[in-house]
């Protein structure tokens, strides 16, 4: 089962990695646990993974404002994994653009 759903590639997240260049963050499945996230990121990307830390974050309420009226809604609530890999190894996203 796949766990991880897409690298998190933002602006917060790439002045982390150049603060520490072997620190990435992932938006996982909110049913996923550390274990099942660091086995799938060395699956995937051959690397070996010393941490994993996850964070869950609740829907948020959005409105706005627009001819018709107020329109509402909400967000998705996600899952996000910031995994520690071993010193020296490094994943690229960008290699399969």
């Amino acid at each position: 089962m796949a766990f991880i759903i897409k690298p998190l590639v933002t602006e917060k997240m790439t002045k982390l990695t150049e603060k520490r260049p072997n620190c990435f963050g992932f938006i996982v499945r909110p049913e996923a646990n550390k274990l099942q996230i660091k086995e799938e990121v060395e699956k995937l990307y051959n690397v070996t993974v010393e941490s994993v830390n996850t964070m869950n974050y609740a829907g948020k309420r959005v409105s706005r404002y627009t001819r018709s009226g107020i329109v509402r809604g909400q967000k998705n609530a996600f899952k996000k994994a910031i995994v520690l890999l071993k010193e020296g190894e490094t994943i690229d996203f960008y290699s399969n653009i």
